[in-house]
């Protein structure tokens, strides 16, 4: 085959042939270069600790240390010019130190490896995220908890099944979040608390024959200890798989609550209306108010399962030690967290511009015979009844009330008294819907005294 046609056979973006396909395929430079304040960090951790054992001399690693600085600068400045045929961040930025300081670059490398310089990069990397995601948590609860105080009171429809249940109050159905996003919350303190172990000293897998102090990287670098066995500490992901399960489990709570506010803001509910700054106009409807903030969180959290499940395909067959196969567990964490934290911060804008419609969500209350279980529970307190039979006694006032055309407190006494006799005028105050939420007052319940209690102990817990 001749070099024309194996060049047409390679393709056009290809066209240097098999070297440029490895270099391609090889390559991560191209999204790994987000990790370079990590990179660093974790080499200058490096260096010293090499000086302080006699690894290295004091003016190689005072060197080395300036020189690091100096690279970092230049990235942040935007002025470094990253290569592909370098492969990832930790060949460029040693390259870019050779350069700038001379042969003490060579000895920076002393005692470690790419393996366990990744992995301590990604630690770091992935680490930053969690942070961020706990500062990202924290706002959303607090902003779920405004909405919670100012409407601890106001009464909406409880749904099963979308359908209209029973009332609760629009502060315990903001508190059910801040409940959920709580969890949440939890598992990421828990995944950094896990995760937060170094690899550096590690080496390629068996741990090296210079006398490092891994303790001292580790506490240089914030880590709580050096990990305990070097073919784990390269070879492990599961800090990068908790991150995105954790992602994954939050982001399936962001998605329900942006479908509720799809919901809520459409002219059928009018429950919320959200701001302008997170809703956009049609091109050519002028009444329309399009709540694209919330569907693009209800779709960028794909993303996030797609990611966590795909890295999971990717470890799920390597035998010990490190394959290049977990190359690509970055793209994957790096997008999902891109879209976490968006979707973080588009819900909590949101939730703290958005305003309640106090009357709609009051009217909305009352309909659906949303206190058909209070009337149930009134024959089984009042009258003695069997809750089975109060069950079949109010699905009858029920059907009674469908066949009217009215809801449950538009029934006659004589009405409820043909069905059972013993029903007495006390019934009618148990139909109204404050009165229902306000009956509510079981722990968790949706009694406004109980929600203004959960209030004070989420605002004593943050």
């Amino acid at each position: 085959m001749t070099d024309k046609s194996s060049n047409q056979m390679w393709g056009g973006r290809f066209a240097a042939g098999p070297d440029a396909i490895m270099e391609a395929i090889n390559a991560s430079i191209g999204f790994d270069q987000r990790m370079a304040a990590q990179d660093i960090a974790g080499s200058r951790a490096h260096a010293a600790m090499l000086a302080a054992t006699g690894v290295i001399s004091d003016s190689d690693a005072d060197a080395i240390a300036k020189g690091l600085l100096t690279v970092l600068s230049e990235i942040q400045d935007g002025k470094f010019e990253f290569s592909t045929a370098l492969e990832d961040i930790h060949m460029n930025v040693e390259s870019r130190l050779k350069e700038v300081i001379g042969e003490p670059a060579g000895r920076l490398h002393t005692g470690r490896s790419r393996n366990d310089q990744v992995a301590t990069d990604f630690k770091l990397w992935v680490r930053d995220q969690l942070d961020a995601a706990e500062a990202g948590l924290l706002a959303l609860i607090e902003a779920l908890l405004a909405q919670a105080e100012a409407g601890a009171d106001w009464v909406m429809p409880g749904f099963t099944h979308l359908q209209v249940a029973q009332p609760v109050t629009w502060g315990h159905h903001m508190m059910a979040y801040v409940e959920m996003f709580g969890r949440d919350l939890s598992r990421v303190r828990d995944a950094r608390a896990r995760m937060n172990e170094s690899p550096l000293g590690a080496a390629a897998l068996a741990g090296t024959s210079f006398p490092i102090d891994r303790d001292m990287t580790a506490k240089a670098l914030g880590f709580d200890r050096p990990s305990a066995n070097s073919l784990d500490a390269v070879s492990d992901r599961d800090f990068a798989l908790e991150f995105l399960g954790t992602a994954s489990i939050c982001a399936m709570h962001l998605s329900r609550m942006a479908e509720e506010l799809v919901i809520w803001s459409s002219a059928q509910f009018r429950f919320v209306a959200l701001s302008d700054r997170f809703s956009t106009g049609s091109s050519i409807m002028p009444q329309k108010k399009n709540p694209d903030a919330a569907e693009l969180i209800r779709a960028k959290i794909g993303r996030i399962f797609g990611a966590n499940t795909a890295l999971m395909m990717v470890m799920k067959g390597l035998p010990l030690a490190y394959s290049k196969d977990m190359q690509e567990d970055k793209e994957l964490v790096f997008d999902a967290a891109d879209s976490w934290m968006l979707a973080m911060a588009a819900m909590n804008g949101m939730v703290r511009d958005m305003t309640a419609n106090r009357d709609s969500l009051a009217a909305a209350a009352g309909s659906g015979f949303s206190t058909a279980t209070d009337l149930a529970d009134w024959l089984v307190r009042v009258l003695g009844l069997p809750f089975r039979d109060a069950h079949h006694i109010t699905g009858v006032l029920v059907a009674m009330a469908e066949n009217n055309d009215c809801d449950l407190p538009d029934l006659s006494l004589e009405d409820m008294q043909s069905v059972h006799a013993d029903i007495t005028i006390d019934v009618f105050a148990v139909l109204g819907v404050e009165n229902s939420v306000n009956s509510r007052t079981s722990y968790g319940g949706t009694a406004p005294t109980q929600v203004r209690a959960q209030i004070e102990r989420w605002k004593e817990r943050l």
